[in-house]
């Protein structure tokens, strides 16, 4: 039999401390793997700060770091706004959610307004989710269960689009629908209401 294997323990050196060629590489590094805003990469920064320290004599200028990146096209909160919400609509979640996911990345009010679903979208939306999770007209008719089962499923129906951002007036329509047809003409008459306002 041969020796047997020895295990170093390697102790892991520690990183060193960052100074403002160290911090606009990290940026740097950071933007290239994620898309991000210009909160989160102002976040992420002074959480490195924290965990490595800062070694320079001049206090870390993170405001002017992000600004330049804003201004260089690295960090662009609309695009980054527009895809987040354009991804989060097109799995089902509502306005609700998609507000709350904008807000916490740091999007400004402005640019959340803007990337809010609109009608068409909204139906859209809380009909794809229905059809995935087979709630209302995609799923087992309540008409075949027993009353109390049939109130209890419609409950936990609804409960789970309102959570997922819909508000309860479109929950109710889509969980009262009696066909998927009906859904169908629910939504598409959305888009002529949507194109009306536009004119």
């Amino acid at each position: 039999m041969g020796e047997p294997r020895t295990t170093y323990d390697k102790k892991r050196r520690a990183p060193k401390p960052l100074d403002p060629v160290r911090l606009n590489d990290l940026a740097l590094a950071y933007v290239a793997r994620f898309a991000t805003t210009a909160a989160k990469l102002q976040r992420y920064l002074i959480r490195k700060i924290r965990q490595r320290g800062w070694e320079d004599e001049t206090q870390p200028d993170i405001d002017g770091l992000v600004a330049r990146f804003v201004e260089n096209g690295y960090v662009d909160d609309a695009v980054y706004g527009r895809a987040k919400a354009g991804g989060l609509v097109a799995r089902g979640y509502g306005e609700r959610r998609v507000e709350q996911a904008l807000r916490a990345d740091g999007i400004d009010e402005t640019l959340r307004a803007r990337f809010a679903p609109g009608e068409y979208e909204a139906r859209g939306a809380i009909q794809h989710l229905a059809r995935r999770r087979k709630f209302g007209p995609f799923g087992q008719p309540r008409a075949t269960l027993d009353r109390e089962a049939g109130a209890k499923l419609y409950e936990k129906q609804l409960a789970a689009m309102i959570r997922a951002g819909h508000n309860f007036e479109m929950a109710r329509r889509v969980l009262d629908a009696a066909t998927e047809e009906e859904l169908d003409e629910w939504v598409a008459e959305a888009s002529d209401l949507d194109y009306e306002r536009r004119d």
